[in-house]
C-alpha cells in the first residue's frame, strides 16, 4: 500500500513538473490568434468559476431595468464593449479571432449568468484575456446600466427592440430560423 501511494504522489509530481516545464521552457503558445486547446480552456474556465464564486459579491442591480436605463446601457455597450463583443449589427467583432481567448460575442450568444457575475466581470475585468476593469473608465451606475443591457439583450423591452432598430438599422431579433444561443461565460 505505501508503495502504491508514493507511485500516486511520485506520478503526480512529474505531471505537475512536465507541465511547469512546458510554460517555462517557450513550448506553450504566446500567439494571440491561437486556438486555446481543450484542456487550457477548461482549466481556465474553472479558474474563473471559482474566482467569481469566491470574490464577486451576490449583489442586486441597483439600477431599474427601465426602458431608459437599457437604452442607456445599449449606448454604453455600443462605445465601450462593441469593438472586442460584437456590435448591434449582430455581427461578430472584428477582433474575435485577435484575441487569446476569443472574446464572448454578446449579442450573437447572449450570457445567462446572473446580474451580479456579469457586474463584476465588466467592473473588475478578467485577467490574461484582454478584458479591462472598466471602473477605472465608468461610473457603477453605467457598469449596472450595461449589465441591466446585457442580462436582458434576448428580452428587451418593445422601446428598446425600436431604439435598436431606428439606430442600428438591425432588428435585435433573431432572423427567420437563426437558432438562439445562451451561453454563461465558461461556454466560450
Amino acid at each position: 500500500m505505501r508503495n502504491f501511494i508514493l507511485g500516486i504522489i511520485v506520478t503526480l509530481a512529474v505531471i505537475v513538473l512536465g507541465g511547469l516545464g512546458y510554460l517555462l521552457l517557450g513550448f506553450a503558445p504566446t500567439n494571440a490568434d491561437a486556438r486555446p486547446s481543450r484542456t487550457e480552456s477548461w482549466i481556465a474556465s474553472g479558474a474563473l468559476d471559482m474566482a467569481m464564486e469566491k470574490r464577486a459579491p451576490r449583489v442586486n442591480n441597483p439600477v431599474p431595468p427601465t426602458d431608459d436605463n437599457i437604452i442607456q446601457g445599449m449606448k454604453i455597450y455600443t462605445m465601450n464593449c462593441a469593438l472586442c463583443h460584437g456590435g448591434m449589427d449582430k455581427k461578430p467583432s472584428v477582433l474575435h479571432s485577435s484575441f487569446y481567448p476569443p472574446p464572448p460575442q454578446l449579442l450573437l450568444d447572449p450570457l445567462d449568468d446572473p446580474e451580479w457575475h456579469i457586474f463584476y466581470a465588466i467592473r473588475t475585468g478578467v485577467r490574461y484575456t484582454g478584458m479591462p476593469a472598466w471602473s477605472k473608465a465608468l461610473s457603477e451606475q453605467d457598469i449596472w446600466k450595461v449589465t441591466g443591457f446585457l442580462s436582458r439583450v434576448d428580452k428587451l423591452p418593445p422601446s428598446a427592440k425600436d431604439y435598436w432598430q431606428k439606430t442600428f438599422g438591425v432588428s435585435p431579433e433573431p432572423a427567420e430560423g437563426e437558432q438562439e444561443h445562451h451561453h454563461s461565460h465558461d461556454e466560450h
